[in-house]
């Protein structure tokens, strides 16, 4: 029979939408699901803030009566006149193995696409980059972090089987807490708080709300992040839509921030311990017992690994050896919390500058993940 492709039009439509991967990677011991409600709500463009800046469909593949694929197309108006391009994304991409549907699947997108004048079709991205984004193409028997997601190995040769070449890839690293800090990360940290008169900064949740710090914390990561791939630029009601979503979850011990004299932000690192066994365990759901997983992986016992979010050091700043300040705070909290090792975030394999940061403590290579594109 053939694939036949439908519009999610409905709520129920949408429920289908979200739920379908916990299907197809029911028996996967390395898939980590996104938060159910977390999903309803950034799938539906009246929920989602960046429903404002991007021109959306979500299509559900169906063979036999039954689901075996999904996708969302999606034309990011802020990343399109900002990269001069004009590029379809699609993102949440799954499907069986089964290169007609893939096929169906990507053609629903670029007929989107064709109708709103684009001429170029990219993915797996997302609304902006605190989406999932990229296909994993290599590191297949680990687990995936809370934050960036798995694949099978047949996805990277159906894009590619599509006539989709790569255009990015990211690395992902698993860093081990070392007993002590080292002592040129110690030495490098007085050094730079000294010269350029900066200092290390911890807040309280009641700060971030009352001092506004979440829009200071996205405008850094505006400013440190804009020259990178096909980076969207956060408007202040999505930066003001992430703190509410982040917040949280974040234990803000965990998230140290570096400011100037004047007290201006011009350094983070975000961090947080690792929620994928606790989510694998609630498949997804806060209830009826998702919510105790989580609460006990978060404040009871917490899992051996920590999730290296996000590192960003303001451009004024590159290459002056702040990222010791960060580091210098942070691993005594690792080696108090008991963690063994962090698991980075997904790093461009370009971003040389960052990779190296890593290079002062043991590590291993755990998987890379790349995007496709081509022209319509």
């Amino acid at each position: 029979m053939s694939i036949v492709i439908k519009t999610v039009e409905s709520k129920a439509d949408l429920r289908s939408f979200v739920k379908f991967p916990l299907s197809l990677y029911r028996n996967c011991p390395y898939y980590v699901p996104n938060i159910y409600t977390d999903e309803m709500s950034t799938l539906d463009s009246k929920k989602n803030a960046m429903g404002k800046y991007a021109k959306s469909r979500k299509f559900l593949a169906y063979k036999d009566g039954r689901i075996v694929g999904r996708v969302i197309a999606i034309i990011n108006e802020i990343a399109n006149r900002d990269w001069k391009h004009k590029e379809v994304r699609f993102g949440w991409i799954d499907f069986i193995d089964d290169k007609e549907v893939s096929q169906a699947l990507i053609d629903a997108v670029i007929a989107f696409g064709r109708e709103n004048g684009m001429d170029t079709v990219t993915g797996p991205l997302g609304f902006t980059d605190f989406d999932n984004e990229g296909c994993v193409v290599e590191g297949f028997d680990d687990i995936s972090s809370f934050m960036l997601k798995y694949n099978y190995p047949y996805y990277g040769a159906h894009f590619e089987a599509l006539g989709m070449e790569k255009v990015n890839d990211w690395l992902e690293y698993r860093i081990f807490v070392p007993d002590q800090v080292p002592d040129k990360v110690v030495r490098a940290a007085k050094l730079v708080s000294e010269r350029y008169n900066l200092h290390v900064r911890k807040i309280t949740k009641k700060e971030v709300r009352k001092e506004n710090y979440g829009r200071k914390l996205f405008d850094l990561v505006n400013r440190t992040y804009c020259e990178l791939f096909d980076f969207t630029v956060l408007p202040p009601e999505v930066i003001d839509q992430y703190v509410d979503t982040f917040l949280g979850l974040l234990d803000l011990k965990y998230v140290t921030l570096v400011e100037d004299a004047e007290g201006r932000l011009v350094a983070l690192a975000i961090s947080m311990p690792s929620l994928a066994h606790a989510v694998q365990k609630g498949k997804g759901y806060l209830f009826p017992l998702g919510w105790w997983y989580l609460f006990k992986s978060m404040y009871l016992k917490h899992e051996d690994a920590l999730e290296l979010m996000l590192i960003a050091v303001d451009p004024e700043y590159r290459n002056r050896g702040v990222h010791a300040m960060l580091f210098n705070e942070l691993i005594p909290n690792l080696i108090e919390g008991g963690f063994k090792y962090g698991e980075s975030n997904a790093e461009m394999e370009s971003n040389t500058k960052v990779q190296n940061i890593w290079n002062m403590y043991e590590k291993e290579f755990k998987r890379r993940r790349r995007v496709y594109s081509k022209s319509i």
